[in-house]
């Protein structure tokens, strides 16, 4: 096996791929170089002598400027690397919009086809509280069902997502929490929903009932705790009850690749993320929208040193300024909470090889592939334009994952370096960046992006990681479901009364 990958011809620094210790020989593009310290798998070496102030380059673009100067064979990481951003920048929209599209196959999974058309990979009953306070009786309500799901062979799951707010928030805070429990509420992995709300909270049911707009009566309903004589959760159960005596008899039935609308989000990154999993994510999100499906890129901050490359790909000006101000409007952001607009990546990153910013987004951007970028949404809308679009979040894994689910996506696709059990309220498919972490946590990892630098050829892990998504869709359930991790998180910014 190779002990370092050069990843782009103009690049000055390679990545090991296992730990090399101080004094190993090797030869690249006809180099001979001797590592001067140990070099930890995933971390950067110098391939030649590079000066104080100098670019690092990796991925063929600047990465940051060194500190200090480093030998060849020398470790090039946070303590020795800089960050080249700084301020707000003026952006000119100058198109690239040159793509590879993978030749469209007639691919389906097993969903389940909506009144409304849409499909969903789940059949699930959610509960969901409009407040805080009544996250109990949204837990007992489950509880309790839970008993009897049996008696409800079509119905796969009962689900309740409590959360902290619905009450003491105002301004965007309010509306947040108010879109993102709607989204949920339309979701098509809900066979069924129920709406826990309290009867005093600011998000008063009546108002939250007009913002969800119409629904099928017969698998969305509403209840309000503080008018309800008597129990409450037996109150609660009766509903459920009756929705799912309708879901139980729904079945998968065949649906085109084309309705699959999939997440693409990464966490606790290393120095493998832009090398296996995220180009991995990139390749399936071309396949994917050359079948006429679409795919969602978030994390915005962790756009930032890489945007440039996102904007020359949209479409049009239109979706150009609406890119801008996504990222504009994030930075405004960090600056009127007095923090600093990049100061990233986290320390995992930095223990995992991630030296600065533009080398977390150059490698977190890559699970966009190369398609057109088609539209941008603001943080809980849903989706409307198919193919690649680009969300507005933050770089959290849940709230971002969150976002994703709540503008629609069936499924997230989740790479990490680190590892992480967390899910959302749909499936969260955690990819492995490396095969150590593969193997060391069995119950998280769903699929090993790190075989692509053990030598398997990345055709053969396309294909197979294609036929893992398409099983997921089809009922598969991945590791986070095993081990019952279905939560939610809402983006919050201003104050709490």
């Amino acid at each position: 096996m190779a002990e370092f990958i050069k990843i782009n011809a103009a690049d000055n620094v390679a990545v090991a791929i296992h730990d090399v210790e101080a004094g190993t020989c090797f030869d690249i593009d006809g180099v001979q170089i001797s590592s001067l310290v140990r070099i930890p798998a995933g971390h950067k070496m110098a391939l030649k002598d590079l000066s104080e102030g100098e670019d690092v380059v990796k991925y063929g673009f600047p990465i940051g400027h060194l500190l200090n100067a480093v030998p060849q064979g020398g470790l090039v990481d946070h303590t020795n690397l800089k960050t080249n951003l700084e301020g707000l920048l003026e952006y000119t929209y100058l198109p690239d919009l040159t793509e590879t599209a993978p030749a469209p196959v007639k691919a389906t999974f097993k969903g389940y086809r909506r009144a409304d058309g849409r499909a969903g990979i789940r059949n699930e009953l959610w509960i969901i509280p409009t407040v805080g306070c009544v996250n109990g009786v949204a837990q007992n309500i489950m509880k309790q069902f839970e008993k009897e799901l049996d008696a409800y062979p079509g119905v796969e799951k009962v689900i309740a997502f409590p959360h902290n707010y619905g009450c003491s928030q105002l301004g965007g805070d309010h509306e947040n929490t108010r879109k993102i429990l709607a989204d949920m509420v339309h979701h098509p992995n809900a066979a069924g929903v129920l709406v826990v709300a309290l009867g005093c909270e600011n998000n008063q049911l009546g108002a939250f009932r007009e913002l969800v707009g119409p629904v099928d009566e017969s698998r969305i309903k509403f209840m309000e705790s503080q008018k309800i004589a008597g129990d409450e959760v037996e109150y609660g159960l009766n509903l459920l009850r009756e929705i799912a005596e309708v879901a139980k008899n729904d079945r998968r039935e065949d649906v085109p690749v084309s309705e699959l609308k999939v997440g693409l989000k990464c966490g606790g990154s290393d120095g493998f993320s832009g090398i296996t999993a995220n180009p991995l994510l990139g390749r399936f999100s071309d396949w994917i929208v050359a079948q006429g499906g679409t795919t969602v890129l978030t994390e915005v901050p962790e756009m930032f040193g890489a945007e440039t490359i996102l904007m020359s790909r949209c479409q049009d000006e239109v979706t150009f300024d609406k890119t801008v101000h996504l990222i504009n409007d994030f930075k405004a952001y960090f600056m009127k909470n007095d923090q600093p607009v990049y100061e990233n990546p986290s320390p995992g990153n930095k223990a995992g090889g991630i030296s600065t910013l533009e080398e977390k987004s150059l490698g977190c951007t890559q699970k966009s592939g190369n398609s057109i970028v088609r539209d941008v949404l603001l943080y809980g809308d849903r989706l409307t334009t198919k193919g690649l679009n680009l969300l507005s979040a933050p770089g959290n894994d849940l709230v971002a994952s969150t976002a994703l689910a709540a503008a629609g996506c069936q499924i997230v696709l989740f790479t990490t370096g680190r590892g992480t059990p967390f899910g959302t309220f749909v499936p969260t498919a955690k990819i492995s960046t490396n095969s150590v972490l593969a193997a060391n946590k069995p119950k998280w990892i769903d699929f090993n992006a790190g075989e692509i630098v053990d030598g398997r050829p990345a055709e053969e892990v396309d294909k197979a990681f294609i036929d893992f998504v398409l099983a997921a869709a089809s009922g598969g359930q991945v590791n986070n479901e095993k081990s019952g991790y279905s939560e939610i998180a809402i983006f919050k910014s201003g104050v709490t009364l």
